[in-house]
């Protein structure tokens, strides 16, 4: 089991890079809501690996700063688009302005309900990589973001995993 001190320490050193506050971009909440935005992202996530008896995911500042880049190129459209970078992905976008990272992590994990372990396979032609990006065995870290898209197109949220996940052919845990 990882040291609390762990996820504590990562989340202090994103406070220390994000403290300038330009107010440019995504612009992470405030450091007195920055520990709820964490984990609001992490607690769904953490919750459905706790389910499979697995490590829970840590919070990484430099997956962080990727996401909140990647979020920012989608503010102008809210495009549900990968970013086809070197991390696992999970993207979300909702209409209107009010959703929050606990709703759109719970929405990626739900799609428990239609991954098949002994087919490796997503059922009755649903959705299911989200949920198994998340409860990949070997991924151990993960960055989010938040965004409010121009033009009240909604809100983008991107998570970025490392070590990827998702690989054809392999199950995720």
């Amino acid at each position: 089991m990882t040291p609390s001190y762990g996820r504590t320490a990562a989340a202090f050193l994103l406070l220390l890079l994000l403290g300038s506050g330009s107010g440019a971009g995504a612009a992470f909440p405030r450091q007195s809501t920055f520990l709820n935005y964490v984990n609001q992202f992490l607690g769904p996530q953490n919750a459905a690996r706790s389910a499979l008896r697995m490590r829970p995911l840590l919070w990484d500042a430099k997956l962080a700063r990727y996401a909140e880049w990647y979020a920012n190129q989608r503010r102008v459209d809210c495009a549900l688009k990968h970013s086809n970078g070197p991390y696992g992905e999970n993207i979300f976008w909702g209409s209107g302005d009010g959703w929050t990272p606990a709703q759109a992590a719970a929405a990626w994990v739900a799609e428990w309900r239609w991954y098949n372990y002994w087919s490796n396979s997503c059922s009755g032609g649903r959705d299911c990589g989200h949920y198994t990006q998340i409860v990949w065995s070997t991924t151990r870290r993960i960055g989010c973001a938040r965004v409010k898209c121009f033009g009240g197109r909604g809100v983008f949220m991107t998570c970025n995993y490392d070590p990827p996940g998702n690989y054809i052919g392999e199950r995720p845990y």
